[in-house]
């Protein structure tokens, strides 16, 4: 490498950290992002670039440090200039003028279709610029989604309907089937994507509450932008609930409680309450927002076999590391104790790196004040 592209790519890098927001992907807010859409005036990370590169007419992407630019200084005089005049802030004031409280913004840890709709939202089909239509809420929606079975593996096509006016998700088994399914409130409706575990790029789980149970709906689509979409207008739904539940609270307030992703999965094995029956293999998930460890037999389970409401530690919770003394665990050593007033549920992690993501986790909701939500469920007989 030459004198000449070495000074490019040093003014490069020095560009990207100066004090326009360059230090985090434009996207998603990956820190250190390592290239740029020097069409945009953007830096942006490797995933993030990725999508831009399927729409080269809008974007063109090249590595900070990998990729060669042109000894031409005068060619790379006008592409400083036109970053530094531009730059993350600036442009993402210019494309992400008006976007929706209710619309998902996906962050660096999220799955590849929620940043690409989001990208080709901004970019491509330039939704959210100031001079662009008027947003509304996306109202009622009714579409088709494959469904997993409950019984079994099989995924079939089921006619999802949501009226958002009433709160109100339905499915239906027939096409032109008179009855739902199911009626699912939006109140008790959570919705998030789950890719890997259902091993579907557009997977998303949607759960809500079922006689005293959380039933769990797996679902996809074919199409990355109408999955999307339903997850949106979902949400728009609940951010509707949320306004009229909680009417004296800001609706900043209520925008991260619209839907959540589960802060840690995994398996672990438990023991019963006497705490000498057999350690068994569950899938955990831990819902922060509720508050509940919940544990299945499967990772996609309709049901639950049981769970674990993680109060406040004012009110004699506790979780520490290891287990009751005499205690061993059946394959896995790394324990972990979780104190309720009424029990101790005793559960091993596979590994210690595991065992202290899972107490890090926990400790987290355990500290965390509870929320408008948390108070409406004790006030519902479910906390």
């Amino acid at each position: 490498m030459g004198d000449c592209e070495r000074n490019k790519k040093r003014l490069l890098e020095l560009l990207q950290r100066a004090g326009t927001g360059n230090a985090h992907c434009a996207d998603c807010g990956e820190p250190d992002p390592d290239w740029a859409s020097y069409k945009l005036g953007i830096f942006i990370c490797l995933n993030c670039s990725g999508v831009h590169r399927n729409f080269p007419a809008i974007s063109k992407v090249k590595s900070v440090r990998l990729d060669f630019w042109e000894d031409s200084i005068v060619e790379v005089a006008v592409v400083l200039q036109f970053m530094t005049h531009n730059g993350n802030l600036r442009v993402k004031a210019k494309y992400e003028a008006r976007v929706p409280a209710f619309y998902y913004v996906p962050q660096a840890n999220d799955c590849l279709v929620l940043k690409e709709q989001w990208i080709r939202a901004k970019y491509e089909r330039q939704e959210f610029m100031a001079d662009g239509k008027t947003i509304s809420p996306p109202g009622n929606r009714e579409g088709f989604l494959w469904k997993r079975g409950r019984d079994n593996a099989q995924f079939l096509k089921r006619r999802f309907v949501l009226l958002a006016r009433e709160g109100l998700l339905k499915y239906y088994t027939k096409e032109e089937g008179k009855g739902p399914k199911a009626v699912i409130s939006i109140k008790d409706l959570n919705a998030t994507f789950q890719t890997e575990k259902i091993g579907n790029p557009h997977g998303l789980q949607i759960t809500y509450r079922r006689e005293g149970h959380v039933r769990n709906l797996f679902v996809y689509h074919e199409s990355g932008k109408e999955i999307v979409d339903w997850f949106n207008a979902l949400r728009a739904a609940r951010l509707q609930y949320l306004k009229m539940a909680f009417p004296e609270l800001p609706e900043s307030e209520l925008v991260p409680l619209i839907t959540r992703n589960y802060v840690k999965q995994g398996f672990m094995e438990k023991t019963g309450p006497k705490q000498t029956e057999p350690f068994k293999k569950r899938w955990f998930a831990l819902d922060s927002q509720e508050r509940r460890l919940l544990y299945y037999k499967n990772p996609l389970d309709a049901f639950e076999q049981g769970q674990v409401f993680i109060g406040s530690n004012e009110q004699g919770y506790d979780i520490y590391e290891d287990l009751p003394k005499g205690i061993r665990g059946n394959h896995w050593k790394a324990g972990l104790t979780i104190v309720t007033p009424q029990r101790k549920f005793v559960f091993t992690c596979p590994t210690e790196k595991e065992q202290r993501e899972w107490l890090r986790s926990l400790r987290d909701v355990l500290y965390r004040p509870l929320t408008p939500l948390n108070h409406l469920s004790k006030t519902q007989g479910l906390g």
